[in-house]
Protein backbone atom coordinates (compact mmCIF):
# COMPACT_ATOMS: atom_id res chain seq x y z
CA UNK A 1 0.00 0.00 0.00
CA UNK A 2 1.36 4.06 -0.78
CA UNK A 3 1.07 5.74 2.50
CA UNK A 4 0.38 9.26 3.07
CA UNK A 5 4.35 8.99 3.23
CA UNK A 6 4.53 8.35 -0.08
CA UNK A 7 1.64 10.95 -1.46
CA UNK A 8 3.58 13.74 0.15
CA UNK A 9 6.91 12.79 -1.37
CA UNK A 10 5.26 13.28 -4.50
CA UNK A 11 4.25 16.66 -3.95
CA UNK A 12 0.42 17.97 -3.06
CA UNK A 13 0.67 21.59 -4.02
CA UNK A 14 -2.17 22.47 -5.75
CA UNK A 15 -3.54 19.09 -5.40
CA UNK A 16 -7.07 17.99 -4.68
CA UNK A 17 -7.07 15.45 -2.08
CA UNK A 18 -10.25 13.91 -1.17
CA UNK A 19 -9.88 12.36 2.77
CA UNK A 20 -12.11 9.88 4.21
CA UNK A 21 -11.98 10.53 7.79
CA UNK A 22 -14.06 9.08 10.87
CA UNK A 23 -16.13 12.01 12.14
CA UNK A 24 -18.80 9.32 13.82
CA UNK A 25 -18.59 11.48 17.15
CA UNK A 26 -21.48 11.71 20.49
CA UNK A 27 -23.37 14.63 20.16
CA UNK A 28 -25.96 16.13 22.80
CA UNK A 29 -27.62 18.07 20.81
CA UNK A 30 -25.27 19.59 18.34
CA UNK A 31 -22.60 19.60 21.33
CA UNK A 32 -19.73 16.92 20.69
CA UNK A 33 -19.14 14.91 23.86
CA UNK A 34 -16.36 13.31 22.58
CA UNK A 35 -14.16 14.55 20.30
CA UNK A 36 -11.61 11.84 19.79
CA UNK A 37 -12.17 11.28 16.71
CA UNK A 38 -12.00 14.74 15.39
CA UNK A 39 -8.68 15.24 16.81
CA UNK A 40 -7.23 11.37 15.80
CA UNK A 41 -8.07 13.06 11.98
CA UNK A 42 -6.50 15.94 12.21
CA UNK A 43 -2.79 15.19 11.93
CA UNK A 44 -3.20 13.81 8.08
CA UNK A 45 -5.01 16.58 7.31
CA UNK A 46 -2.95 18.83 8.88
CA UNK A 47 0.40 17.75 6.70
CA UNK A 48 -1.68 17.99 3.74
CA UNK A 49 -2.77 21.25 3.78
CA UNK A 50 0.53 22.19 5.36
CA UNK A 51 2.25 20.89 1.89
CA UNK A 52 -0.03 22.86 -0.13
CA UNK A 53 -3.07 20.45 -1.11
CA UNK A 54 -6.75 21.50 -1.54
CA UNK A 55 -8.06 18.95 1.18
CA UNK A 56 -11.64 17.74 0.95
CA UNK A 57 -12.98 16.18 3.73
CA UNK A 58 -16.10 13.52 3.76
CA UNK A 59 -17.14 11.65 6.96
CA UNK A 60 -20.33 10.23 8.21
CA UNK A 61 -22.02 10.64 11.56
CA UNK A 62 -24.69 8.82 12.79
CA UNK A 63 -27.49 6.65 11.31
CA UNK A 64 -29.74 8.96 8.55
CA UNK A 65 -31.64 6.68 6.31
CA UNK A 66 -29.92 7.87 3.08
CA UNK A 67 -31.33 10.88 3.04
CA UNK A 68 -30.65 14.34 4.53
CA UNK A 69 -31.30 15.01 8.34
CA UNK A 70 -30.17 17.88 10.55
CA UNK A 71 -29.90 16.32 13.58
CA UNK A 72 -26.63 13.98 11.90
CA UNK A 73 -25.10 17.26 10.21
CA UNK A 74 -21.51 17.07 10.42
CA UNK A 75 -21.75 21.35 11.22
CA UNK A 76 -20.20 20.09 15.05
CA UNK A 77 -17.59 18.61 13.45
CA UNK A 78 -16.57 20.61 10.67
CA UNK A 79 -16.67 23.93 13.49
CA UNK A 80 -14.40 21.66 16.15
CA UNK A 81 -11.87 20.30 13.11
CA UNK A 82 -11.81 23.92 12.27
CA UNK A 83 -11.02 24.96 15.85
CA UNK A 84 -7.95 22.03 16.11
CA UNK A 85 -6.25 23.00 12.76
CA UNK A 86 -6.55 26.71 13.49
CA UNK A 87 -8.17 27.59 10.68
CA UNK A 88 -11.95 27.91 9.11
CA UNK A 89 -13.62 24.30 8.01
CA UNK A 90 -16.00 25.50 5.27
CA UNK A 91 -18.72 22.61 5.44
CA UNK A 92 -21.30 22.42 2.42
CA UNK A 93 -24.73 21.94 2.65
CA UNK A 94 -24.50 18.70 0.22
CA UNK A 95 -22.57 16.14 -0.49
CA UNK A 96 -22.20 16.23 -4.33
CA UNK A 97 -24.17 18.62 -5.27
CA UNK A 98 -24.12 22.35 -6.25
CA UNK A 99 -22.79 23.90 -2.70
CA UNK A 100 -20.08 20.82 -2.48
CA UNK A 101 -19.12 21.36 -6.18
CA UNK A 102 -18.83 25.53 -5.11
CA UNK A 103 -17.17 24.83 -2.22
CA UNK A 104 -14.53 22.58 -3.37
CA UNK A 105 -13.85 24.88 -6.32
CA UNK A 106 -13.22 27.87 -4.06
CA UNK A 107 -10.71 25.87 -2.34
CA UNK A 108 -7.18 27.88 -2.28
CA UNK A 109 -3.92 26.02 -1.28
CA UNK A 110 -3.85 24.55 2.00
CA UNK A 111 -7.49 25.23 2.51
CA UNK A 112 -10.03 22.59 4.15
CA UNK A 113 -13.66 21.80 3.18
CA UNK A 114 -16.26 19.52 4.63
CA UNK A 115 -19.04 17.16 2.69
CA UNK A 116 -21.90 16.85 4.07
CA UNK A 117 -22.58 13.61 5.70
CA UNK A 118 -22.17 10.97 3.47
CA UNK A 119 -24.79 8.32 4.58
CA UNK A 120 -27.38 11.18 3.57
CA UNK A 121 -26.99 9.88 0.22
CA UNK A 122 -28.41 6.24 0.50
CA UNK A 123 -25.58 5.17 -2.52
CA UNK A 124 -22.89 5.70 0.06
CA UNK A 125 -24.22 1.63 1.89
CA UNK A 126 -26.15 0.51 -1.21
CA UNK A 127 -25.29 -3.09 -1.61
CA UNK A 128 -25.27 -3.01 -5.05
CA UNK A 129 -22.13 -2.53 -6.34
CA UNK A 130 -23.33 -0.10 -9.26
CA UNK A 131 -24.86 2.26 -7.03
CA UNK A 132 -22.07 2.80 -4.91
CA UNK A 133 -20.18 2.79 -7.99
CA UNK A 134 -21.93 5.56 -9.09
CA UNK A 135 -21.64 8.07 -6.32
CA UNK A 136 -17.98 6.88 -6.07
CA UNK A 137 -17.37 8.52 -9.57
CA UNK A 138 -19.15 11.54 -8.36
CA UNK A 139 -16.67 12.05 -5.62
CA UNK A 140 -13.92 11.15 -7.38
CA UNK A 141 -14.47 14.09 -9.87
CA UNK A 142 -13.61 16.30 -6.99
CA UNK A 143 -10.26 15.09 -6.42
CA UNK A 144 -6.71 14.21 -7.60
CA UNK A 145 -6.22 11.48 -5.19
CA UNK A 146 -7.45 9.35 -2.14
CA UNK A 147 -6.41 9.22 1.24
CA UNK A 148 -8.03 6.50 3.62
CA UNK A 149 -7.86 8.27 7.07
CA UNK A 150 -10.84 6.79 8.90
CA UNK A 151 -10.13 3.29 10.68
CA UNK A 152 -13.75 3.31 12.39
CA UNK A 153 -15.30 2.41 8.90
CA UNK A 154 -12.68 0.52 7.15
CA UNK A 155 -14.61 -2.97 7.45
CA UNK A 156 -17.49 -1.56 5.45
CA UNK A 157 -17.95 -2.01 1.87
CA UNK A 158 -19.33 1.44 0.97
CA UNK A 159 -18.51 4.32 -1.25
CA UNK A 160 -16.34 6.26 0.26
CA UNK A 161 -14.60 3.50 1.70
CA UNK A 162 -13.92 1.22 -0.96
CA UNK A 163 -14.95 2.09 -4.36
CA UNK A 164 -13.79 5.81 -4.33
CA UNK A 165 -10.65 3.97 -3.60
CA UNK A 166 -11.13 2.47 -7.21
CA UNK A 167 -11.58 5.74 -8.53
CA UNK A 168 -8.14 7.68 -7.71
CA UNK A 169 -4.81 7.09 -6.77
CA UNK A 170 -5.49 5.65 -3.29
CA UNK A 171 -3.19 5.86 -0.41
CA UNK A 172 -3.71 4.80 3.66
CA UNK A 173 -3.68 7.60 6.01
CA UNK A 174 -1.68 7.97 8.61
CA UNK A 175 -4.07 7.18 11.39
CA UNK A 176 -4.80 4.17 9.46
CA UNK A 177 -1.57 2.98 8.92
CA UNK A 178 -0.64 3.19 12.88
CA UNK A 179 -3.79 1.42 13.75
CA UNK A 180 -2.52 -1.74 11.64
CA UNK A 181 0.82 -1.59 13.13
CA UNK A 182 -0.86 -1.62 16.48
CA UNK A 183 -3.30 -4.42 15.52
CA UNK A 184 -0.42 -6.27 14.14
CA UNK A 185 1.61 -6.54 17.10
CA UNK A 186 -1.65 -8.08 18.90
CA UNK A 187 -1.16 -10.79 15.73
CA UNK A 188 2.40 -11.03 14.34
CA UNK A 189 4.89 -10.09 17.05
CA UNK A 190 3.16 -10.66 19.83
CA UNK A 191 4.98 -11.01 23.87
CA UNK A 192 2.93 -12.76 26.10
CA UNK A 193 1.39 -13.43 28.39
CA UNK A 194 -1.59 -11.80 26.18
CA UNK A 195 -4.68 -11.07 28.16
CA UNK A 196 -7.63 -10.12 26.19
CA UNK A 197 -10.38 -8.44 28.06
CA UNK A 198 -13.75 -8.55 26.56
CA UNK A 199 -17.14 -6.78 27.89
CA UNK A 200 -20.11 -4.68 26.70
CA UNK A 201 -24.00 -5.89 25.91
CA UNK A 202 -23.77 -8.79 23.82
CA UNK A 203 -21.81 -12.18 22.99
CA UNK A 204 -23.11 -11.86 19.50
CA UNK A 205 -21.16 -8.96 18.87
CA UNK A 206 -18.07 -11.19 19.67
CA UNK A 207 -18.61 -14.69 18.54
CA UNK A 208 -16.64 -14.44 16.05
CA UNK A 209 -13.21 -12.76 17.64
CA UNK A 210 -13.80 -14.95 20.83
CA UNK A 211 -13.43 -17.87 18.40
CA UNK A 212 -10.82 -16.32 17.14
CA UNK A 213 -8.51 -15.51 20.36
CA UNK A 214 -8.80 -18.89 22.00
CA UNK A 215 -6.71 -19.91 19.71
CA UNK A 216 -4.17 -17.33 20.49
CA UNK A 217 -4.52 -15.82 24.04
CA UNK A 218 -3.21 -16.61 27.64
CA UNK A 219 -6.08 -14.98 29.32
CA UNK A 220 -9.36 -14.25 28.45
CA UNK A 221 -11.66 -11.60 30.68
CA UNK A 222 -15.27 -11.19 30.45
CA UNK A 223 -17.40 -8.74 31.96
CA UNK A 224 -20.35 -6.51 30.83
CA UNK A 225 -23.22 -7.26 29.73
CA UNK A 226 -22.25 -10.47 27.77
CA UNK A 227 -20.88 -11.64 31.20
CA UNK A 228 -24.14 -12.79 32.19
CA UNK A 229 -24.94 -15.37 29.35
CA UNK A 230 -21.50 -16.94 30.20
CA UNK A 231 -22.77 -16.98 33.98
CA UNK A 232 -26.01 -18.73 32.71
CA UNK A 233 -24.40 -21.05 30.52
CA UNK A 234 -22.32 -22.42 33.47
CA UNK A 235 -25.96 -22.69 35.13
CA UNK A 236 -25.92 -19.72 37.35
CA UNK A 237 -29.36 -17.79 37.67
CA UNK A 238 -29.06 -14.37 36.15
CA UNK A 239 -32.24 -12.95 37.37
CA UNK A 240 -33.28 -9.81 34.71
CA UNK A 241 -29.34 -9.22 33.56
CA UNK A 242 -29.10 -8.99 30.62
CA UNK A 243 -28.87 -12.46 28.91
CA UNK A 244 -28.71 -14.15 25.44
CA UNK A 245 -30.40 -17.27 25.55
CA UNK A 246 -29.89 -17.74 21.65
CA UNK A 247 -26.33 -17.92 22.42
CA UNK A 248 -25.78 -19.93 25.39
CA UNK A 249 -25.06 -23.49 23.54
CA UNK A 250 -22.20 -21.33 21.52
CA UNK A 251 -21.08 -20.13 24.98
CA UNK A 252 -20.92 -23.32 26.39
CA UNK A 253 -18.82 -24.53 23.43
CA UNK A 254 -16.14 -21.46 23.96
CA UNK A 255 -15.94 -22.90 27.62
CA UNK A 256 -15.04 -26.07 26.57
CA UNK A 257 -12.83 -24.91 24.14
CA UNK A 258 -11.10 -23.00 26.67
CA UNK A 259 -10.09 -25.22 29.09
CA UNK A 260 -9.18 -28.02 25.92
CA UNK A 261 -6.74 -25.46 25.33
CA UNK A 262 -5.56 -24.35 28.51
CA UNK A 263 -7.13 -20.92 28.34
CA UNK A 264 -7.46 -19.32 31.12
CA UNK A 265 -11.61 -17.95 31.11
CA UNK A 266 -11.84 -15.22 33.61
CA UNK A 267 -15.82 -14.49 34.52
CA UNK A 268 -16.78 -12.25 37.79
CA UNK A 269 -17.17 -13.59 40.78
CA UNK A 270 -19.41 -11.02 42.11
CA UNK A 271 -22.08 -8.25 40.81
CA UNK A 272 -23.41 -5.05 41.38
CA UNK A 273 -27.36 -5.63 41.30
CA UNK A 274 -30.33 -3.28 41.27
CA UNK A 275 -34.51 -4.02 40.55
CA UNK A 276 -34.49 -1.65 37.60
CA UNK A 277 -32.11 -0.10 35.03
CA UNK A 278 -30.70 2.62 36.33
CA UNK A 279 -31.28 2.64 39.56
CA UNK A 280 -28.55 3.52 41.95
CA UNK A 281 -29.47 1.84 44.96
CA UNK A 282 -27.50 -1.68 44.54
CA UNK A 283 -26.10 -4.05 46.60
CA UNK A 284 -22.77 -6.76 45.82
CA UNK A 285 -23.95 -10.39 45.60
CA UNK A 286 -21.59 -13.16 44.75
CA UNK A 287 -22.15 -14.28 40.68
CA UNK A 288 -23.40 -17.36 42.68
CA UNK A 289 -26.43 -15.52 44.55
CA UNK A 290 -27.91 -13.32 41.85
CA UNK A 291 -31.80 -12.75 42.78
CA UNK A 292 -34.37 -13.57 40.29
CA UNK A 293 -36.05 -10.16 40.32
CA UNK A 294 -32.53 -8.15 40.08
CA UNK A 295 -30.26 -7.34 37.23
CA UNK A 296 -26.33 -7.08 36.99
CA UNK A 297 -24.52 -3.48 36.24
CA UNK A 298 -21.31 -3.46 37.10
CA UNK A 299 -18.80 -6.33 38.48
CA UNK A 300 -18.30 -6.08 42.03
CA UNK A 301 -15.11 -5.09 43.89
CA UNK A 302 -14.12 -8.94 44.76
CA UNK A 303 -13.77 -9.08 40.46
CA UNK A 304 -12.46 -5.85 40.11
CA UNK A 305 -9.45 -7.42 42.20
CA UNK A 306 -9.61 -10.08 40.33
CA UNK A 307 -9.34 -8.63 37.12
CA UNK A 308 -6.27 -6.26 37.95
CA UNK A 309 -4.84 -9.27 39.32
CA UNK A 310 -5.02 -11.83 35.82
CA UNK A 311 -3.74 -8.52 34.34
CA UNK A 312 -0.51 -8.03 36.49
CA UNK A 313 1.77 -10.05 34.89
CA UNK A 314 0.34 -9.23 31.28
CA UNK A 315 2.92 -8.20 28.61
CA UNK A 316 -0.22 -7.50 25.90
CA UNK A 317 -3.27 -6.61 26.73
CA UNK A 318 -6.39 -5.52 24.02
CA UNK A 319 -9.44 -4.19 25.98
CA UNK A 320 -12.94 -3.86 24.48
CA UNK A 321 -16.27 -3.30 26.07
CA UNK A 322 -16.64 -1.73 29.61
CA UNK A 323 -17.42 -4.02 32.51
CA UNK A 324 -20.87 -2.31 33.36
CA UNK A 325 -22.73 0.75 32.68
CA UNK A 326 -20.18 3.28 33.20
CA UNK A 327 -22.20 6.19 31.97
CA UNK A 328 -23.97 5.52 35.54
CA UNK A 329 -21.28 6.87 38.31
CA UNK A 330 -22.69 3.98 40.62
CA UNK A 331 -21.32 1.24 37.62
CA UNK A 332 -18.40 2.59 36.54
CA UNK A 333 -16.07 1.29 39.22
CA UNK A 334 -15.60 -2.05 36.73
CA UNK A 335 -14.43 -0.26 33.59
CA UNK A 336 -12.24 1.96 35.76
CA UNK A 337 -10.36 -0.48 37.52
CA UNK A 338 -9.79 -2.80 34.46
CA UNK A 339 -8.39 0.84 32.99
CA UNK A 340 -6.79 1.73 35.84
CA UNK A 341 -4.74 -1.88 35.94
CA UNK A 342 -3.82 -1.47 32.30
CA UNK A 343 -2.71 2.35 33.12
CA UNK A 344 -0.44 0.81 35.52
CA UNK A 345 0.98 -2.32 33.86
CA UNK A 346 3.97 -2.92 31.50
CA UNK A 347 2.00 -4.44 28.79
CA UNK A 348 1.48 -3.18 25.57
CA UNK A 349 -1.91 -2.01 26.12
CA UNK A 350 -4.27 -1.48 23.47
CA UNK A 351 -7.83 0.01 23.95
CA UNK A 352 -10.11 -1.77 21.26
CA UNK A 353 -12.33 1.78 20.69
CA UNK A 354 -15.92 2.22 20.80
CA UNK A 355 -17.60 2.32 24.40
CA UNK A 356 -13.70 1.48 25.35
CA UNK A 357 -12.42 4.53 24.37
CA UNK A 358 -15.68 6.95 25.54
CA UNK A 359 -15.11 5.36 28.44
CA UNK A 360 -11.19 6.23 29.09
CA UNK A 361 -12.38 9.78 28.03
CA UNK A 362 -15.42 10.23 30.15
CA UNK A 363 -13.62 8.28 33.43
CA UNK A 364 -11.00 11.16 33.11
CA UNK A 365 -7.84 8.60 32.50
CA UNK A 366 -4.59 10.02 31.19
CA UNK A 367 -4.92 8.67 27.44
CA UNK A 368 -1.19 8.55 27.23
CA UNK A 369 -1.62 6.06 30.19
CA UNK A 370 -2.23 3.53 26.99
CA UNK A 371 0.24 2.08 24.07
CA UNK A 372 -2.90 2.54 22.14
CA UNK A 373 -6.32 3.39 21.57
CA UNK A 374 -7.90 2.83 18.41
CA UNK A 375 -10.74 4.80 17.12
CA UNK A 376 -12.14 1.96 15.58
CA UNK A 377 -14.04 -0.95 17.95
CA UNK A 378 -15.86 -2.91 15.23
CA UNK A 379 -12.95 -3.08 12.65
CA UNK A 380 -10.20 -3.80 15.53
CA UNK A 381 -12.45 -7.14 16.36
CA UNK A 382 -13.03 -8.04 12.83
CA UNK A 383 -9.47 -7.60 12.24
CA UNK A 384 -8.49 -9.95 15.25
CA UNK A 385 -11.57 -12.14 14.26
CA UNK A 386 -9.40 -12.67 11.02
CA UNK A 387 -11.82 -10.93 8.88
CA UNK A 388 -11.07 -8.82 5.58
CA UNK A 389 -11.31 -5.37 5.75
CA UNK A 390 -12.56 -4.25 2.08
CA UNK A 391 -11.12 -0.53 3.07
CA UNK A 392 -7.69 -2.07 3.56
CA UNK A 393 -7.59 -4.76 0.92
CA UNK A 394 -8.81 -1.86 -1.79
CA UNK A 395 -5.99 -0.19 -0.75
CA UNK A 396 -3.23 -3.07 -1.20
CA UNK A 397 -4.96 -3.89 -4.77
CA UNK A 398 -4.84 0.27 -6.05
CA UNK A 399 -1.04 0.97 -5.33
CA UNK A 400 -1.58 4.74 -6.36
CA UNK A 401 -0.99 4.31 -9.65
CA UNK A 402 -4.33 5.32 -11.51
Amino acid sequence: MKTLSDLLAEGVAGRRVLVRADLNVPLDGDKITDDGRVRASVPTIKALADAGARVIVTAHLGRPKGEPDPKFSLAPAAARLGELLGAEVALAKDLVGPSATSAVGALTDGGVVMLENVRFDARETSKVDAERAELADELAAFADAFVSDGFGVVHRKQASVYDVAQKLPAYVGGLVETELEVLKKLTDDLERPYVVVLGGAKVSDKLGVIANLLGKVDKLLVGGGMAYTFLKAQGHEVGTSLLQSDQLDQVRGFLAEAEKRGVELVLPVDVLVTAEFGDTEHEVVATSAIPADKMGLDIGPESRELFASKLADAKTVFWNGPMGVFEIETYAGGTRAVAEALVSSDAFTVVGGGDSAAAVRALGLPEDGFSHISTGGGASLEFLEGKELPGISVLAENEGDR
